[in-house]
């Protein structure tokens, strides 16, 4: 359900800013979104297709980049991509590991007409 909140704040800002730049309509919102955000596409799209109705964004499209997790291992300190979420340190096989990107969410930019 957290994806309402989201697509709510996701909406406003690209509003506010298209608005700022005198924008009639929003085409593309582009947004990062990290592997281990926990953010379900679908579940955007949804609330987006939604929520937008009536809004200058009503017919705009989302696309999607996504981030990988990367890791740092606190035993030999490398750092590292979690292939098929495997946290497991590829050089030392130790699993003591700090999560350093993957988390990301932002709206990267915003295509208006």
């Amino acid at each position: 359900m957290h994806e309402q909140s989201i697509v709510e704040s996701l909406l406003a800002i690209a509003i506010e800013n298209a608005e700022k730049a005198k924008a009639k309509k929003i085409l593309r919102i582009n947004v990062v979104v990290g592997e281990l955000s926990g953010v379900v596409e679908e579940s955007v799209n949804f609330y987006f297709s939604f929520l937008s109705k009536n809004t200058i964004a009503a017919d705009a499209g989302i696309d999607y980049k996504r981030t990988p997790a990367r890791l740092r291992c606190r035993q030999c300190n490398i750092e590292f991509i979690a292939e098929n979420m495997d946290f497991r340190c590829p050089s030392c096989k130790e699993t003591q590991v700090e999560i350093i990107g993957g988390r990301e969410l932002y709206m990267d930019s915003l295509e208006v007409e």
